[in-house]
């Protein structure tokens, strides 16, 4: 660990680059970065990956949500050196070709206003049942309470939610 810390360290201090290696929506990628970048902006702003957003930047809204590994994560809160070798799921890589069962349910229910959050939410829900297909009301609210919804649409994003839960 130190000796990474030490090559992080020192690219730091020489303003170099890194090479890294990661696999976003199935396709892998190979990228000289910065290793400081936040993750966030390599996808943003050199992958073109816009639906992930950029809000709050200190991991409390969650619309930078993505899955690393299958896990959910703030993307604003990872550093490039964090992702090297990682395998990330956006917002592009669900429902490629249309729209998943979750995304449905957003559009049927009104689970989305201004549409800000609704990227970070789908992302947060898919990592909701990927482990519980029968969620609560109290086990959505729990998995959600990372993501905001400024226009406070959450009854929408809820009964969206119960409706792809009890679909099967």
């Amino acid at each position: 660990m130190d000796m990474k810390n030490n090559m992080i360290e020192d690219l730091m201090i020489s303003n170099s680059t890194l090479a890294i290696e990661l696999t976003i929506n199935d396709k892998h990628y190979k990228l000289q970065v910065n290793p400081m970048e936040k993750l966030v902006h390599i996808l943003r702003d050199q992958l073109n990956f816009t639906g992930t957003k950029k809000s709050c930047e200190i991991g409390r809204c969650g619309s930078c949500s993505v899955l690393i590994d299958g896990e959910l994560a703030n993307s604003c809160l990872l550093m490039a050196y964090q992702v090297n070798g990682k395998s990330i799921t956006t917002i592009e890589g669900i429902g490629i070709i249309t729209h998943d069962e979750v995304q449905r349910a957003f559009l049927k229910e009104g689970g989305f206003q201004c549409g800000y959050c609704t990227t970070g939410m789908i992302i947060a829900v898919e990592s909701l049942l990927k482990k519980n297909l029968n969620p609560t009301e109290a086990d959505i609210k729990e998995a959600l309470s990372g993501n905001l919804c400024r226009c406070t649409g959450y009854g929408g994003i809820i009964r969206a939610i119960q409706s792809v839960a009890t679909s099967d």
